[in-house]
């Protein structure tokens, strides 16, 4: 259990907006297997205020769909205010967070994202202004540096997060220049839970419930964040809970890890609103989350790139051993 805001969010373990793949059926797929509390994709603030359908697409839901928060990009407070009220005309948050961590080079090009974390200015203007006109909590998503690991920096930007009214801070332990690769720095996640008095999410390399305990143990945080730890792995959230509560791990085998394939496609059919000529596509995508690190993997994919129907990707998965 952790407050933020006003809020009392029943787990500490939360499943991450990824972009392009948070969908509706991924997140109650997780739901499924245990998962307390799911993010929204990330949303383009710009992109939501003139009514892009992709981003209205990404904020379809359901009433199983909850609790939920949405996670907004952009660096203009006018424009991310604008959003942000749109967002929740839409639809329930228990609060919404602002990426400032999102590395992709046309993102920090514009000066949003990962590079808030230079302009602190610029980023305290922009949370005092959603904290000070949303009435639901404001939090922030930050990575530990931009081109280098900087202690001084990531300090200072999460103190200034606080002081303009960020009720939590989601840390990701790499700088912009890792991307999703290399070490994560518990040290410097630690050290900004130990600069400020707000609740701290730490984020990064949580694939196992045993990296997530070394998260909490390393860093002091208050809670973590699953993001590529649940592709494939819908369990993982509530796996992790259970392990930092002593109690035992349920083993998945293959044979289960194809049903819970199985519900997850069958959620994605049913919800996911895209151009049958591209449903294809994101199944394959979604068949290789769950299929990888089993003894025939490499043949699964090679077959499953060339299922062109979910009929044949169903008829595959049930071919497959367990």
């Amino acid at each position: 259990m952790v407050k933020i805001g006003s809020k009392i969010i029943d787990t500490t373990v939360f499943v991450a907006p990824l972009a392009g793949c948070s969908d509706l059926s991924f997140r109650l797929t997780c739901r499924e297997y245990g998962a307390k509390f799911c993010f929204f994709e990330m949303i383009d603030a710009n992109s939501l205020i003139y009514n892009r359908i992709r981003s209205l697409r990404i904020i379809r839901t359901i009433e199983e769909d909850s609790p939920i928060a949405g996670q907004l990009l952009g660096r203009d407070p006018q424009i991310m205010l604008e959003a942000a009220l749109k967002l929740l005309e839409q639809v329930n948050i228990s609060f919404l967070d602002v990426n400032c961590a999102c590395p992709v080079k046309k993102v920090v090009k514009k000066k949003s994202g990962a590079y808030l974390v230079n302009d602190i200015e610029a980023l305290s203007k922009l949370i005092k202004k959603l904290s000070g006109s949303l009435p639901v909590p404001v939090t922030v998503k930050l990575r530990v540096g931009y081109l280098e690991k900087n202690k001084r920096q990531i300090t200072d930007a999460a103190k200034a997060c606080e002081d303009s009214g960020a009720s939590a801070l989601f840390v990701h332990g790499r700088t912009k220049t890792q991307m999703y690769s290399g070490d994560v720095d518990y040290s410097l996640i630690r050290a900004v839970k130990e600069a400020v008095s707000i609740p701290i999410f730490g984020s990064g390399n949580v694939f196992t419930p045993q990296l997530a305990k070394k998260m909490f143990d390393e860093t002091n945080c208050d809670g973590v964040i699953v993001a590529r730890g649940a592709l494939g792995r819908p369990w993982m959230p509530k796996h992790i809970a259970d392990y930092m509560e002593g109690k035992n791990i349920e083993t998945i085998d293959m044979k289960e890890r194809k049903e819970a394939l199985k519900k997850h496609l069958v959620y994605f059919r049913k919800y996911k609103e895209v151009k049958d000529s591209i449903k294809v596509g994101f199944m394959r995508k979604i068949a290789i989350w769950y299929l990888r690190d089993f003894a025939e993997c490499a043949r699964a994919r090679g077959a499953i790139c060339r299922i062109s129907s979910y009929e044949e990707l169903l008829s595959l998965i049930n071919s497959l051993p367990g």
